[in-house]
């Protein structure tokens, strides 16, 4: 924006008469002024919005490479704890957590818990994480196959943390499903 004002004004004052005077006596010069900052101003917007997009495809990649890494883990057939362990530490990234823990077993405590669908909710209520941040508690990632439950990450939040975008989310879900997987094609879980 900056540039297409100036290149307005020193077009106007080095290139129109009277010269060296912000002033234009002719109508075609204060076209050409108006036309040199609206083309400024629209190569601005384009530059901007360029510079958003690489931003959404470079964190697209980084994601997709997340969960190709974590399923070819799982494929693999190694130890489901190395998947708990990868996706425990994916998951303190990606959504900004201070900390996450995997529980086995069954379900202990009302915790606010991370859908499928990347919401929050606390007890029955739909969490809005956009305008309330994070609950001031931990939040319960579920690992599951179906409608059969593995076990849990346990997401520990940064006090004051802004919360990831939905897409970051979902990412993390699918994450928690891999872990799912891998812990259902293992057999009984054994503490470990």
């Amino acid at each position: 924006m900056v540039a297409a004002l100036s290149s307005a004004a020193w077009f106007d004052f080095f290139l129109t008469r009277p010269y060296q005077r912000f002033t234009i006596a002719d109508g075609d010069d204060i076209t050409t002024t108006f036309l040199l900052l609206a083309v400024g101003v629209a190569v601005s917007h384009l530059a901007a919005h360029a510079r958003t997009l690489k931003l959404v495809t470079v964190t697209d990649a980084a994601h997709l490479a997340r969960i190709h890494a974590t399923a070819s883990l799982v494929q693999s057939g190694g130890s489901p704890y190395a998947v708990v362990d990868q996706v425990r530490e994916q998951l303190v990234e990606i959504l900004g957590m201070r900390g996450c823990r995997f529980e086995h077993g069954t379900l202990l405590g009302r915790h606010p818990r991370m859908e499928q669908d990347g919401s929050v909710t606390v007890g029955r209520t739909t969490w809005d994480l956009d305008v309330d941040g994070w609950p001031g508690e931990e939040v319960e990632l579920r690992a599951s196959v179906g409608d059969r439950y593995l076990g849990r990450f346990m997401l520990q939040p940064e006090p004051g943390a802004v919360p990831p975008p939905l897409q970051s989310r979902l990412v993390a879900v699918s994450l928690s499903d891999q872990v799912g997987a891998a812990l259902d094609t293992a057999g009984p879980v054994l503490d470990g």
